[in-house]
């Protein structure tokens, strides 16, 4: 029996590594950068300031946020054909989760990023608001960003979760992976629940799922950029070819 086709090319999971590089580069500009240096947590007057005087700069935070949106789209594809000869119910549940995460709940949170720059800038709503309520609007309408930020944040951290199952049941990368992804998803779940139940310890739970997703998502995107996979799933594909 031929199953030359039943295993993914070790090309796409090197492919899959590329992209997930260009997401890991673009959200943390994005989400990183732009948005950690731009926006003052409390304070309407010089967020508002901050982004009329970085208006470039704002709005490619937000290009870069939907190029990484529009490529976790492609990853969600690739890993369920990685890890469907293995658990394709998994691989699938899993790969939704992804899909929800980002390139939905994400992509559609952006247009509170958007819309804070626009009231600020629309010549319309200066005639019925103050300035200090346009202000006011911006920081609340980029508020609602980040909470909707958390919320994507937890499906993600669901699919982190499976991911890790996954490798565990296959042996396309070092179980090793499996365990960092685990606690990947765990970072993320415990800020999203953490910052909606708990306010007040943000700054923490910033902390713990920055210091899991780096070794978790950066790691496994190493792996596949320079081993690509495992030495047993080459030989087995050498075996089905």
């Amino acid at each position: 029996m031929d199953r030359s086709n039943t295993f993914v090319n070790l090309k796409q999971i090197r492919l899959t590594g590329l992209f997930y590089l260009f997401v890991i580069i673009c959200a943390g500009f994005s989400q990183g950068y732009v948005r950690g240096t731009l926006i003052i947590p409390g304070d309407a007057t010089r967020t508002a300031e901050n982004i009329l005087q970085n208006k470039a700069l704002f709005q490619l935070g937000l290009t870069t946020d939907l190029i990484a949106f529009l490529l976790d789209v492609v990853i969600s594809v690739f890993l369920y054909q990685i890890f469907k000869p293995f658990h394709k119910g998994l691989a699938l549940i899993s790969s939704c989760f992804r899909l929800i995460a980002h390139p939905a709940i994400g992509s559609i949170n952006l247009l509170n990023h958007y819309m804070a720059m626009r009231v600020l800038d629309s010549n319309i709503l200066t005639e019925s608001f103050s300035v200090e309520q346009l202000q006011e609007m911006s920081l609340l309408l980029m508020e609602t960003h980040h909470y909707g930020y958390l919320i994507a944040g937890g499906f993600f951290g669901i699919h982190c979760i499976l991911f890790g199952v996954l490798i565990y049941k296959s042996n396309v990368f070092p179980k090793f992976f499996g365990g960092l992804l685990l606690g990947a998803g765990a970072g993320y779940l415990i800020e999203t629940f953490g910052n909606f139940n708990f306010p007040g310890y943000e700054n923490y739970t910033a902390l713990i799922v920055g210091f899991t997703a780096a070794l978790g998502e950066v790691g496994i995107t190493i792996y596949m950029l320079s081993k690509g996979a495992t030495a047993s799933y080459k030989r087995l594909k050498k075996l089905t070819q």
